[in-house]
């Protein structure tokens, strides 16, 4: 699968290309349960780029599963 970052979404989604491939390919539902604190930043952060949560999340997680990890020293979660 091919690296997906926010900015490259975004231009994919101005561009009108592709950017149905990266929320659309084979899909399984995976329900989560997360704090409140945690979905309102999300919503806050979906507003902001006026994306749905959904789809923030699935950039995200394709965005880390693709390559862009943080270094291991790095203060976030493995």
């Amino acid at each position: 699968m091919k690296k997906v970052t926010a900015e490259h979404f975004d231009q994919m989604v101005d561009e009108g290309e592709g950017h149905d491939k990266v929320l659309t390919s084979a899909t399984k539902t995976l329900t989560i349960d997360l704090p409140t604190w945690m979905i309102a930043e999300l919503d806050m952060e979906a507003r902001r780029l006026n994306v749905a949560r959904k789809a923030l999340i699935n950039v995200w997680i394709a965005d880390r599963l693709c390559g862009n990890k943080p270094a291991k020293n790095s203060q976030d979660f493995p």
